[in-house]
């Protein structure tokens, strides 16, 4: 069976990702048919919208496969930037699909998982949703437009970027990557009703039909602390803040960017910096596929994945291993260097 399964009702295209027991993490192959799926539904002048869930009980995408990736670290490791070009492409087809995207962003939601949602236009969480951009607890940066996306709403989205802090469904909405709240319990009949829509102006009101209210998450209670930490030019003086500031949650944040990888920290800081005054996706993205590109020659990125994924012992061993030791010219190294292609797109016709 396809780890893509593509169907449609009536006028309504699906697309579900089928790998369940890997948390519906991408491969190359899924995003080339969910490119081809997405295509041909929007050319297709009898759909009027398109609904993208995620088969299995426990989330919606875990993100690209970082096993395969690990598994690449002394082969032929361009085989990533071939996925990383075809998944980015894919980031901004989702961004401007000509048609209604709906994605359902129930459980565990991360990296490859908010790209392939968070570029939507109708993005629904529920209070199992689990949502983090965590790149740089594995020795890396967020990406698939995360740059782009956690810049836009205040301090909480670029605190995410950072920590890589999972959050729930109330911050999800609060930092920008979520617009609607729907009890789980409630899913079989908003997809029944989502499949037998007519016209694309019917799902505004049938979504808020199923809406909860969204309170404020544990991020989003602090975002003016935040905001203002988040203001700070470098990891240490942001770090310095957040001790000064002493309170509980200060200290937790402190703690959480303690463990995360110095170089990757000080690579994601300035790519924020930089994506803060991007004019488009588009530039986001090219930015983060020369650092990503540049990345695979690192240690720390493989490092990242063996504690997280491989042995799970939670312990990487990060060099440099301090922020002190990572100078500014191996952070603009990682950021403008490298002979990697231009990333180009395509637009819809």
């Amino acid at each position: 069976m396809s780890d893509i399964l593509v169907s449609r009702t009536r006028k309504v295209g699906r697309l579900s990702l089928n790998r369940p027991k890997a948390l519906n993490s991408l491969t190359l192959d899924m995003v080339r048919d969910f490119s081809t799926a997405l295509d041909s539904f929007g050319g297709d002048r009898e759909i009027v919208a398109v609904v993208v869930t995620g088969e299995g009980q426990r989330g919606f995408c875990a993100g690209g496969d970082i096993r395969a990736l690990y598994e690449l670290r002394n082969g032929d490791r361009s085989l990533y930037e071939t996925f990383w070009r075809e998944e980015y492409r894919l980031n901004v087809r989702i961004a401007a699909f000509p048609k209604p995207y709906v994605a359902v962003m129930d459980g565990i939601v991360m990296g490859g998982g908010v790209g392939l949602s968070a570029h939507g236009n109708f993005r629904i969480v529920t209070e199992r949703t689990r949502l983090a951009m965590p790149e740089t607890a594995i020795g890396f940066i967020p990406d698939v437009g995360g740059s782009w996306l956690l810049t836009r709403n205040g301090g909480v989205g670029r605190f995410m970027a950072l920590s890589g802090m999972t959050v729930g469904p109330h911050d999800a909405i609060f930092a920008g990557l979520a617009d609607v709240l729907v009890d789980s319990a409630a899913l079989p009949e908003l997809l029944a009703l989502l499949s037998d829509i007519s016209e694309a102006e019917e799902l505004r009101p049938l979504l808020a039909r199923f809406a909860k209210s969204s309170g404020l998450g544990a991020l989003s209670r602090h975002e003016p602390f935040l905001r203002r930490v988040m203001a700070h030019s470098s990891v240490e003086r942001l770090i310095a803040a957040l001790e000064t500031e002493g309170s509980e949650f200060a200290r937790a944040a402190a703690a959480t960017l303690a463990m995360r990888s110095p170089t990757s920290l000080k690579v994601t800081l300035q790519l924020l910096r930089r994506a803060a005054d991007a004019e488009n996706l588009e530039a986001c993205l090219r930015q983060e596929f020369r650092t990503a590109c540049n990345l695979l020659s690192t240690h720390d990125l493989y490092e990242g994945i063996r504690a997280a994924v491989i042995d799970k012992d939670r312990d990487p061993h990060w060099s440099p291993a301090t922020l002190a030791e990572v100078d500014d010219a191996s952070v603009k190294a990682l950021l403008d260097g490298g002979a990697a292609p231009e990333l180009e797109f395509r637009a819809w016709i």
